[in-house]
C-alpha cells in the first residue's frame, strides 16, 4: 500500500514539475521512474528497488499477472482519454495527410527501421523487426504534452495529435503480431498461430 501511494504522490509531483517548468510531463515521469527503479538499486543495501512493481513473479506491488492487467488498463485509459479530444471537424483539410501517416509511413518506418537495426546493430531479423514494430508508435503520452508547450500552426498540431492517437493501436497490433511470429517459430503451426492471434487482436 505504501508503494502504491508512493507511485501516486511521485506521479503528481512529476506532473507539477512539468507544469512549473513548462516541459513535457513524460520527461519528469521517466526520470522519477528511473530514480525509484533501476537507479535506486545502487543506493540500497541488498540491491533492491525502492518501488518494486514485480519480483520473482510472486511478490511485489503487482505480483503474478496483475502487472500485465494493470498496464493494459492504464494504456486503455490513456487511449480513451486521447480519443475524447478528437473532433471530426479538425481533419477536414488534413485527413489525407493523417491517412498517409498511419498507413504508408508505418510501412516505411517498419521496414526501414527493421533493415537498419539488422545492418547497424547486427541483430537477428526477428529481433530487428520486433524493434521496428515497437518504434512505429509516437503515442499521445509523448505528442500531447509537446503540443501543449510548443506553439504550432493549427493544421500541424491537428496532424500530430490525430497521428499520435491513431498510431497507438496500430503499433501495438504490429508489435504483438511480431512477437507471436517469433514465439510460434516456423512451419504450419507458426502460420496458424499468427492468424489466430491476428484475429483475436482485430476483434
Amino acid at each position: 500500500m505504501v508503494e502504491l501511494a508512493g507511485i501516486v504522490i511521485l506521479g503528481i509531483l512529476a506532473q507539477w514539475a512539468a507544469w512549473r517548468f513548462k516541459i513535457p510531463a513524460i520527461l519528469p515521469l521517466i526520470l522519477v521512474g528511473l530514480a525509484v527503479g533501476p537507479i535506486s538499486t545502487f543506493f540500497t543495501e541488498d540491491g533492491s528497488k525502492i518501488i518494486e512493481p514485480i519480483w520473482n513473479g510472486e511478490s511485489g506491488l503487482f505480483p503474478g499477472e496483475s502487472l500485465f492487467y494493470f498496464v493494459s488498463l492504464a494504456i486503455g485509459i490513456i487511449l480513451f482519454e486521447g480519443g475524447l479530444t478528437l473532433r471530426k471537424g479538425e481533419i477536414l483539410n488534413v485527413g489525407p495527410v493523417i491517412i498517409k501517416l498511419i498507413t504508408i509511413a508505418v510501412i516505411v518506418t517498419f521496414f526501414g527501421a527493421g533493415v537498419a537495426a539488422y545492418l547497424i546493430f547486427d541483430l537477428s531479423w526477428q529481433i530487428s523487426f520486433l524493434f521496428a514494430a515497437l518504434i512505429i508508435v509516437t503515442g499521445p503520452t509523448v505528442i500531447t504534452p509537446i503540443l501543449r508547450n510548443i506553439p504550432l500552426k493549427s493544421d500541424i498540431s491537428t496532424i500530430l495529435k490525430w497521428e499520435g492517437i491513431l498510431i497507438d493501436p496500430i503499433g501495438a497490433l504490429v508489435a504483438v503480431l511480431m512477437f507471436e511470429f517469433i514465439s510460434a517459430g516456423t512451419g504450419t503451426e507458426f502460420t496458424e498461430t499468427a492468424l489466430i492471434e491476428f484475429g483475436k487482436i482485430v476483434l
